[in-house]
């Protein structure tokens, strides 16, 4: 079976809307993405919140931690827009990590390949070494896994909330 197989919910015709979304299939690459974001919140001590998001700052995938997703994406595309424009303004070449350190934890933002980011909320006490390392890691899989069709399938599934 390839990445892109798909897998078929039940059909369920009376669903609201926002129900009907998150029963439409994914491939199996779209589920990876999900379960190695998930994987990395349970693998990093201190990590409280995760998503990716695409390069035009459309949250692709999220943690599952019910917190404030949508917030943390538009950070996030903040960020990597704020970052952008000083890497461009000063040509040093394109931004690969920024990182934001508050009284109580941090936010992390890591490029991917694809031009999409991983965000991270971090509390203070975790390990940046770590969390970097494990970042990096999941920046690496998830670039090989986000191709346009997994993005069009993650965007799809969460428009609908």
């Amino acid at each position: 079976m390839s990445d892109f197989d798909y897998h078929l919910a039940p059909a369920q015709p009376d669903l609201p809307a926002h129900e009907a979304v998150s029963q439409l299939p994914l491939s199996q690459a779209a589920m990876n993405v999900r379960w190695l974001l998930g994987d990395f919140l349970g693998q990093v001590p201190g990590v409280v919140e995760a998503v990716v998001v695409s390069a035009d700052g459309l949250l692709l995938a999220e943690s599952q931690q019910g917190r404030k997703p949508d917030e943390l994406s538009a950070i996030v595309s903040a960020l990597t827009s704020l970052a952008g424009g000083l890497a461009r303004a000063i040509e040093y070449g394109s931004v690969k990590q920024t990182m934001v350190t508050m009284d109580e934890g941090h936010v992390v933002v890591m490029a991917i390949s694809d031009g999409s980011c991983l965000g991270v909320y971090a509390s203070l006490h975790c390990e940046l070494g770590v969390l970097a390392y494990q970042m990096s890691l999941l920046v690496e899989r998830a670039g090989h896994a986000l191709t346009p069709q997994v993005r069009s399938e993650l965007r799809r599934t969460l428009a609908v909330r």
